[in-house]
């Protein structure tokens, strides 16, 4: 999934122990993690109820399907209102909690012709919320969508790259979505359907042996084509999973509800438990009053849940980064995610690599850290590579070697100066972009500071969080420096470098299109060798980290805890986020 991080507790980012996905990633389940399924997880799960969902963000990032993109988001919207064709398994293990399993299809998917052919069928009984039969049709609609990319804009773009449709002239797909049907035979060509409707399948530009792990996302998720509205679609979508939404009222004090799907038939989906009768999310609470709720858990906020803990209460809520206190035991979770964390540089608007430089060499990697939450909050970062990448991992050297010398995680204002000097240019005056909290309003102070003292002027820019990426994602309201972070979408960095470094990568907030990078980008797709793919994915996160595209801060640690009464308790390694369609109320 590639999945994004909104930063709200950084970006969704310390030795790792075991891979994690993002979209899109999540943490090791290991003894050495304070990771648990107590709480009300403790039993068996209990049917009804309401669980309460606590956010300060005043809305979410999208609800358009083919426009989610965050991994918390994918993971609470997969377990409640859509289905895709496969899924990931509900497990704390790192390995099992990154494995497929199938969804709307009956298996994970049957491959022909090298990789480059990919079938599903569909199971029976599957139907949208009006009760109408969800069939290929539908999905192959879905898929579609994600083309109209002047509508559908901020989604994922596996669909676009990989599948068998020509280019245009200008790089772009020549199917140009279903709103205008430029290029509908060629897209019908490359999606196809079964006469009685079943079964859909991908033709590809090449051969993807792990397509089956893009079918996770949202994006593959079915639509009808008569509900659509375009890029109204998300303020009334179409359910197919076990919930719809009931209502949605965005800002402070607002909420959305979602209520069972009469229509859902629990025979045609085994994946999901539907537990809780209800979901409530209260949108637009203060971080430090969520902390409080769900600490105290009483009331509704017994069966509460947060996505982050404030850095101020990590050592009254965890004895250390792996142990909770005694009286949070079971309910608080501080484990490894799969985020890296980072400030995208918009390479278009800072064109100068000396200045670029000089960024990331006067930023005071520490203070960010420290404030952050410390030890709590990860390890520190050299590229987009995570370790827990395995192969696809080595050191970029970026603050050894690659700037010009040895960098301080204090950073190094004199060097950055000299820097500035070498650039031919003044000091610049930049903005910069960041998801509003109080933690990272503390962030963005050490950002100004610790540029100041290079001479380099940078305003703050603070976006509500759940209007974040749709500010950052548009060239035209998008900044010089931009708070992000990445997780992969499946174990390959083929998930990482190309989203975030390529004109056709779905997060690529740094505007970076370099013809050669592109190139050797291309090449690793469709490298077979494994082994040699790694060290194609290793050199190109280092070439990016030496053209300062982003500046990594660090390789991330997830803190959160949930009411007493919320069973199971554990990081979902798939999206580093809560296990949602298993999670259940207590009574």
């Amino acid at each position: 999934m590639g999945m994004a991080n909104k930063g709200l507790r950084l970006a969704a980012v310390g030795a790792v122990t075991a891979l994690a996905l993002a979209a899109c990633g999540g943490g090791s389940s290991s003894s050495s993690d304070s990771s648990a399924s107590g709480g009300a997880g403790s039993g068996e799960p209990t049917k009804g109820g309401t669980i309460y969902y606590l956010t300060n963000a005043e809305q979410f990032d999208q609800i358009d399907p083919q426009r989610i993109y965050t991994g918390e988001d994918l993971a609470f919207f997969n377990g409640t209102i859509y289905r895709t064709l496969t899924a990931y398994k509900f497990s704390a293990d790192a390995a099992e909690g990154t494995s497929l399993v199938p969804d709307l299809a009956t298996d994970t998917g049957t491959v022909a012709d090298g990789g480059k052919t990919w079938s599903f069928t569909l199971v029976d009984g599957a139907t949208f919320q009006d009760g109408a039969p969800i069939t290929c049709a539908d999905v192959a609609y879905g898929v579609s969508r994600t083309f109209a990319t002047d509508v559908i804009t901020g989604g994922p773009t596996y669909a676009i790259s990989m599948l068998d449709i020509p280019t245009a002239e200008d790089g772009s797909s020549a199917y140009k979505g279903p709103y205008t049907g430029e290029g509908q035979e060629l897209f019908d060509k490359a999606v196809t359907c079964s006469a009685d409707g079943k079964t859909v399948t991908f033709h590809l530009n090449k051969p993807v042996p792990d397509f089956n792990y893009t079918t996770t996302l949202l994006s593959f998720s079915p639509v009808p084509k008569a509900a659509d509205t375009g890029e109204k679609y998300g303020d009334a979508p179409v359910a197919s999973g076990p919930y719809l939404i009931e209502s949605n009222k965005n800002g402070k004090g607002g909420k959305m509800v979602l209520a069972r799907n009469p229509k859902w038939d629990p025979a045609s989906d085994t994946y999901r438990g539907a537990f809780p009768d209800n979901w409530e999310v209260d949108y637009g609470i203060d971080p430090k009053v969520i902390d409080q709720r769900t600490m105290t858990s009483s009331g509704n906020d017994s069966f509460a849940i947060n996505n982050g803990i404030e850095p101020e209460q990590l050592a009254v809520v965890f004895k250390s980064p792996t142990e909770a206190n005694p009286e949070y035991n079971g309910r608080a979770i501080s484990t490894l995610d799969p985020y890296v964390r980072y400030f995208a540089i918009n390479t278009q608007k800072v064109p100068n690599l000396k200045i670029r430089q000089a960024i990331a060499v006067a930023l005071d990697r520490e203070a960010l850290r420290k404030n952050a939450g410390g030890d709590f909050s990860g390890d520190y970062a050299d590229g987009v590579i995570k370790p827990n990448m395995g192969q696809d991992f080595a050191p970029t050297g970026m603050w050894d070697t690659l700037l010009g010398q040895k960098i301080p995680d204090t950073g190094d204002p004199e060097y950055a100066k000299k820097l500035i000097a070498e650039s031919g240019e003044a000091a610049p005056t930049i903005t910069f972009d960041y998801p509003q909290s109080p933690t990272a309003d503390k962030a963005a102070a050490i950002v100004v500071d610790s540029l100041g003292k290079a001479g380099i002027t940078a305003k703050p820019n603070p976006i509500e969080p759940g209007q974040y990426y749709g500010v950052v994602f548009d060239p035209e309201k998008a900044h010089e420096l931009i708070n992000a972070g990445w997780g992969p979408d499946w174990p390959n960095a083929s998930t990482i470098i190309p989203e975030l470094f390529t004109p056709t990568g779905g997060f690529n907030l740094s505007q970076y299109d370099n013809p050669e990078y592109n190139k050797a980008v291309d090449a690793a797709k469709v490298e077979l060798d494994r082994a040699k793919q790694a060290k194609m994915w290793q050199d190109l996160n280092t070439q990016a980290m030496a053209d300062v595209v982003v500046v990594p801060t660090r390789f991330g640690r997830e803190q959160r805890m949930a009411g007493k009464q919320v069973g199971p308790i554990y990081l979902w390694p798939a999206y580093g986020s809560w296990p949602y369609g298993q999670m259940y109320a207590g009574q």
